[in-house]
């Protein structure tokens, strides 16, 4: 029988449990593992699948367990926002019918990966085909004289003095290997800054060195860079940026770490060989044939995150990478391009493909001995360009970080987990994984609403704006999205590093051609009369294809009041109104994000939206009680938070009563909000000591 949804949720009747969060916590360490079928390809600001499956059973009343994989049978759920596809493949697991949507193609591409069926045999005869067509050519460009494998190369940025013409290498610290932690290893390894010879040194208790070639004494911290600036061995000091007038460093290999029988990581300088081997791989780039390599076409444009590349020289996207990177990707690439046919395994190889041009670029560096060892592009979101690079054969061995080797075993995890998908629960306050609770999520992909309505065992997954649709007037159940932030990372500016090779490689027939997945809808937007401008639009498209008693629900990570009355006004704006507001961690404890922020907060704010009606609202202090009483349920249960989750989540809730009533004052309202959270996170702060957490709730 088709499940409704009710008239008030547990959603809007009470506060989302802490164990959610406890699990979500437990999920967020290992994303991948836990949820592989949406890591395919890279997308930013994933949300948890945990959060997302309670969000969505929840909204129809239903419980965890074996009845759950059919719990949204008969219902259309759909995200306009649908980023790495969370809600997709929830939905899918509980028994729905998916539509996803989204403005970026990159995005599109990492949907389709987590809901499409796969002929697993066909997948590792294609990938059999590329080994065969490559591996060897590229491993070869990867050893030493003597044929042991070269696991890394080190190379430094160098820039030239405006003033004499001296190079300077852009070290900071020699120190460029060492393990990622401390207390398991103090044995690190340093380069000679007058011949490159390698010096082993004890980190944290050596501050200076002696070359054993050369005899050089030197300071480990004693590189010409500090801060922004350089300095050539003349005493000319120079802005880094300046001294590159607008060109791309050149770069200057002076280490390698070498596989020794079998297993042992040995630190050696440079060699003529290795110098001569690289010369070689910049030969067979250039000498090689018209379609021989796929190269990333386009150039970059300027944004907020490109702004940094850009002002360090880096104008197209092929420069991205060194000589011998572009050959050995060129061919990886031309490979997968020339698969045959269009299907859908060809397709996920070419995905899966984004992992290792991640890892292997001059924007990686040495994460450190004792873990993965490439710290990838986007390891902080932005595209920074790096002094100390890494680089590492791209079709790797076994484990090494992103090479494409490993692209097999990532597929057939995420191949089983579609089949069978598991789930996290909580058994005697233990976190375990469980299976039977979902149903498989493989499905056919279409790309209309009629298709999907003729074909039960599909899914609408299609790029596009989501202010514009063919979906039918109230044919939608549930809408559950997580949209973008208007002041944070903007995603397309990072995607066009993967849409230059994809769009050479053309993954799927609908896959754009375009130069820039920047979109002129795009909802990101770093003013907020702009993101209220188009949020609202999608908002409005929402409303009209959401059923009559249907559910718009979306989680939101904002830290200004700004960005939260803008939201709630665009919903109010689109004749929705907020019934709920409730709180879940969404981040790990130790992100960097976070604790770079004033004020860091681990929370995403779960609001809950249906077609505006009659209805009375809070006042602000009301509000503010509503809202403590959910923080003192989740500190209650365990959940750490601080000042910046109180703050945020008091925001939220005083300004989603704004919504259920068309005349508000926002400017009013906004003033209200930040009162009531300065005032809930004094209290708040006392009760860390004793107090109570909430004064006269």
């Amino acid at each position: 029988m088709r499940r409704t949804i009710p008239q008030v949720t547990a959603l809007e009747a009470g506060h989302f449990p802490a164990a959610v969060s406890h699990l979500a916590e437990h999920e967020s360490w290992r994303r991948e593992i836990h949820r592989p079928a949406t890591y395919v390809h890279k997308w930013w600001a994933r949300r948890l699948g945990t959060v997302f499956r309670r969000i969505l059973l929840d909204a129809v009343g239903a419980d965890e367990g074996q009845g759950a994989a059919t719990a949204l049978d008969g219902l259309v759920a759909y995200d306009p926002f649908a980023g790495s596809g969370t809600t997709l493949v929830e939905a899918a697991k509980l028994g729905a019918r998916v539509v996803g949507r989204d403005i970026n193609p990159v995005a599109t591409l990492t949907q389709r990966q987590g809901l499409a069926a796969w002929d697993f045999d066909q997948v590792k005869r294609l990938f059999a085909a590329v080994e065969d067509q490559v591996r060897t050519d590229i491993e070869v460009l990867f050893v030493t004289a003597r044929g042991e494998r070269v696991m890394h190369y080190f190379w430094v940025a160098v820039a030239t003095c405006p003033e004499c013409g001296d190079e300077v290498e852009l070290f900071t610290n020699y120190v460029f290997a060492k393990h990622a932690v401390r207390s398991r290893s103090d044995r690190g390894h340093a380069t000679c800054p007058s011949c490159h010879y390698v010096v082993p040194v004890t980190v944290g208790t050596d501050t200076t060195a002696t070359c054993r070639r050369c005899d050089l004494h030197f300071e480990l911290a004693g590189g010409p860079v500090r801060g922004k600036t350089m300095t050539c061995a003349r005493g000319h000091c120079t802005p880094v940026i300046a001294a590159l007038a607008g060109r791309a460093p050149q770069r200057r290999m002076f280490a390698k770490a070498v596989r020794v029988d079998g297993r042992l990581r040995e630190y050696r300088p440079i060699d003529d060989f290795d110098l001569n081997l690289y010369d070689r791989a910049s030969k067979l780039l250039a000498d090689a044939a018209a379609g021989e390599l796929a190269i990333p076409e386009g150039t970059l444009e300027h944004g907020s995150n490109t702004a940094q590349a850009i002002n360090w020289g880096y104008r197209y996207w092929a420069q991205f990478f060194n000589d011998r990177q572009l050959y050995c990707l060129g061919r990886i690439g031309a490979a997968l391009r020339d698969l045959p046919g269009d299907g859908p395994e060809r397709e996920a190889l070419i995905a899966a493909f984004g992992k290792t041009l991640e890892h292997h670029n001059v924007f990686c560096s040495f994460k450190g001995e004792g873990t993965g060892a490439v710290r990838s592009i986007f390891h902080n979101h932005v595209l920074r360009p790096e002094r100390l690079s890494l680089e590492g054969d791209p079709w790797g061995e076994k484990g090494a970080s992103g090479g494409y080797s490993g692209t097999l075993e990532r597929l057939r995890r995420a191949h089983v987990y579609k089949q069978q998908p598991t789930d996290l629960v909580s058994v005697s306050a233990r976190v375990v994984t469980a299976s039977g609770f979902s149903s498989s999520v493989e499905r056919r992909l279409v790309d209309s609403w009629q298709r999907l309505v003729d074909d039960p065992g599909s899914a609408y997954v299609v790029t596009g704006d989501a202010a514009c649709t063919d979906i039918p007037d109230l044919s939608v159940d549930l809408v559950v999205t997580d949209p973008p932030y208007f002041d944070n990372v903007h995603y397309s500016e990072l995607a066009d590093f993967f849409h230059a090779w994809m769009r050479t490689m053309r993954p799927h027939p609908a896959y754009p051609q375009c130069d820039s997945t920047r979109d002129a809808r795009e909802v990101q937007n770093t003013a907020v009369a702009g993101f209220q401008t188009m949020i609202s639009d999608v908002w409005r498209e929402c409303a009209r294809v959401l059923s009559d008693n249907g559910l718009l629900i979306f989680s939101f990570h904002q830290s200004q009041t700004s960005g939260w009355a803008a939201l709630m006004e665009s919903l109010a704006n689109s004749g929705l109104m907020v019934t709920a507001t409730n709180l879940v961690v969404a981040e790990v404890t130790t992100s960097l994000t976070k604790h770079a922020a004033a004020e860091p907060n681990r929370v995403d704010v779960i609001v809950v939206c249906r077609k505006r009606s009659a209805q009375h609202a809070l006042t602000p202090h009301q509000a503010r009680t509503r809202v403590m009483r959910a923080v003192g349920a989740l500190t209650t249960g365990g959940v750490l938070l601080g000042a910046g989750d109180v703050r945020t989540a008091v925001r939220a809730g005083v300004l989603a009563e704004g919504t259920k009533d068309p005349e508000m004052d926002w400017t009013e309202l906004a003033r209200y909000a930040d009162a009531e959270a300065d005032s809930a996170v004094a209290v708040f702060e006392r009760s860390v000591t004793g107090g109570a957490l909430e004064d006269g709730a």
